[in-house]
């Protein structure tokens, strides 16, 4: 098992993670007592409130959320029937997972800011921190290599490398262009933006599947994901 490899534990690459689980649940329990309910749990495109709910739903469940997920990801690599391949990505599922988890880390901030009565920014500190994210998926998206938990699954990427590649090329590039729709949004308020860049957003994702399938079908020599590195036990 090589230095650095996903499979390998690394104080260096959980320690930021685990800061941020902590600090999601610490500021969660300190919080507690002095949340009334309901809760603002929703806001609509306007940045204003319309849905709520209790203090377990505000406090509670993105903390074990973020836990859970914080477990998947370190493990589900040792799951994978191509998990070799995490070897030549170690870097980008790193970012992958960092990512998700900061990501946690601003929604639950928000949601408590907003429980603490002061939540006038949540309408737009959390798009802006989903279009972040979706940037950071979109520069790396390039640098995964076959797997079948970590990318774009389709069945035509899992069939073929030269489909895998081509599709995560072009992936890339579409989720930066939503990630900068998502951040427009925190900005554009308006109804009409929203409904263009969604509608936008799924068009290009669309589209990306569609690739998938037309460089798969065009691959004269398809090589399967579990067939690009042997796992080696």
């Amino acid at each position: 098992m090589k230095v650095g490899s996903p499979l390998a534990w690394s104080w260096r690459r959980e320690a930021p993670q685990i800061a941020l689980v902590v600090a999601i649940v610490a500021a969660s329990a300190i919080a507690w007592p002095f949340v009334d309910e309901p809760v603002p749990m929703h806001w609509n495109a306007r940045g204003e409130v319309d849905g709520w709910g209790s203090r377990w739903e505000a406090l509670g469940i993105m903390p074990a959320v973020t836990v859970g997920m914080y477990l998947l990801l370190a493990f589900i690599p040792r799951l994978d029937p191509g998990r070799a391949n995490y070897d030549s990505m170690a870097g980008p599922y790193a970012a992958i997972r960092l990512s998700v988890v900061a990501l946690m880390a601003v929604i639950q901030g928000a949601l408590i800011a907003a429980a603490l009565g002061w939540g006038g920014a949540v309408g737009w500190i959390i798009p802006l921190a989903v279009g972040v994210m979706f940037v950071v998926m979109g520069n790396i998206m390039g640098k995964l290599r076959p797997n079948y938990f970590a990318g774009i699954r389709t069945p035509w990427t899992l069939a073929s490398v030269r489909s895998w590649d081509a599709t995560h090329r072009l992936g890339g590039r579409v989720f930066m262009g939503m990630g900068a729709a998502l951040m427009l949004m925190a900005i554009v308020q308006q109804a009409w933006f929203i409904i263009g860049s969604l509608v936008a957003g799924g068009i290009a994702l669309g589209w990306v599947v569609v690739y998938s399938y037309l460089v798969w079908k065009r691959d004269p020599d398809p090589v399967p994901v579990t067939g690009t590195r042997p796992s080696e036990e």
